[in-house]
């Protein structure tokens, strides 16, 4: 009897993985395969620093090369992914989100520091192609092309992650992001920004097939979400629904991104659920980013890489991620918690000067007076500051300059 239950038990449990997992699936559509395949195509401008010229490169174009390059190398290349918001966008068009970088995902086995390295010599080395005729390649060593094309490189190896990330520059945001991954634990923060979408048979029916793709001629692309249910990630993004799994998991709890998510018109299902996820997503950012020193250089990195063209909404992103802090923060200190509050809003109003968000400057006003806890030694360096303009009114502790 125990071993019969046993094998009925086991047999149901595998079941009901196997719905769990065709649940991630979905097999594209001919309008979405389009969209995708026109993405691919793009010609993707990779600026060069100093006097390197600009390459002229397409996803496409690259993936194979360095495909190509890696297997040549000894690497095997399990598999290629798109990635992040181009991936969202090739589902949905009208998501409001639009897409900015260009996130390849290369299945690989990263074993040991020596194939870290081979992956990173491959990419530089795969720049040489896409150079302009007339170009003297064997005067270019990896180190300058490292210098003049990657804006970031990436190397994590821990006990539940192992991949490379190595970022292509582009001067408007539209970087080109190879990521090399051999295990990841999570490869999400939001069921929006979930989906991955597999090139292997679109990039096999441009090698093999002589005919053009069309509605009744072309290969079946899958795409996954790692949220889990392909079909309601799916819906959160058509409705901009704001849901994730366990925000307590993700590096700064996703707080920056939610915040941005918010600035672009997408909102959480209720307000019940609005204020728990607000809490976790507080608390893993300060757990991540304790040192206000640090978590200026977090918010100053990610208006930078992720605003790149939409300069005009960092103020409006700055001011929501107060309102989030102030309202969901229960983790810290009264001190702790009014100097965060004092960065963000000291980069607000740079920002707001420096984006020219008013008609003029002259028509912001601010009045100065001491704190009243200005005798405390940890808040010497602070002052009050009432900022008004046509269009914003607020008062707020800031750092002195």
């Amino acid at each position: 009897m125990f071993i019969c239950y046993h094998g009925i038990n086991f047999t149901m449990t595998s079941r009901v993985d196997a719905q769990e997992q065709s649940r991630r699936f979905c097999v594209l559509s001919w309008e979405q395969v389009e969209r995708l395949d026109s993405i691919l195509r793009e010609s993707v401008p990779i600026h060069g620093r100093g006097n390197f010229p600009t390459l002229s490169i397409s996803p496409r174009q690259i993936v194979q090369v360095v495909r190509a390059r890696l297997e040549d190398g000894g690497v095997t290349v399990r598999d290629v992914k798109l990635n992040g918001s181009a991936a969202s966008h090739v589902l949905h068009k009208d998501t409001g989100l639009g897409y900015k970088d260009l996130d390849l995902i290369f299945g690989v086995s990263l074993g040991d520091d020596r194939t870290f390295d081979v992956v990173k010599e491959v990419v530089l080395a795969s720049l040489l192609d896409f150079l302009p005729a007339g170009v003297n390649r064997e005067r270019l060593s990896a180190l300058a092309l490292k210098e003049a094309y990657v804006q970031k490189l990436v190397k994590v190896r821990t006990d539940t992650d192992c991949w490379s990330l190595i970022s292509l520059s582009n001067n408007t945001g539209k970087n080109v992001e190879l990521k090399f991954v051999d295990t990841l634990r999570r490869q999400f923060e939001f069921s929006v920004d979930s989906f991955q979408i597999g090139l292997d048979s679109l990039l096999l029916f441009d090698r093999c097939s002589e005919a053009p793709m069309s509605e009744s001629f072309h290969p079946t692309v899958l795409g996954e979400s790692m949220y889990g249910d392909f079909e309601e990630a799916l819906q959160h993004l058509r409705s901009k629904t704001i849901a994730t799994h366990g925000p307590e998991e993700i590096r700064g709890g996703g707080l920056l991104k939610y915040c941005h998510l918010l600035v672009r018109g997408f909102r959480p299902a209720s307000e019940e659920h609005m204020k728990t996820l607000q809490r976790y997503m507080c608390s893993r950012f300060f757990i991540d980013f304790p040192d206000v020193c640090e978590q200026r250089r977090k918010l100053e990195a990610y208006l930078q890489n992720h605003f790149a063209g939409m300069e005009h909404k960092r103020y409006e992103c700055l001011m929501t991620l107060r309102n989030v802090v102030d309202e969901s923060t229960v983790c810290l200190m009264g001190h702790e918690r009014r100097q965060t509050l004092a960065l963000i809003s000291a980069l607000a109003l740079r920002t707001f000067a420096e984006q020219n968000a008013i008609p003029a400057l002259s028509n912001v006003t601010c009045y100065y007076q001491p704190a009243p806890y200005v005798h405390d030694g940890n808040f010497s360096n602070y002052y009050v500051a009432h900022v008004h303009s046509p269009a914003n009114t607020y008062r707020t502790w800031l750092p002195c300059s």
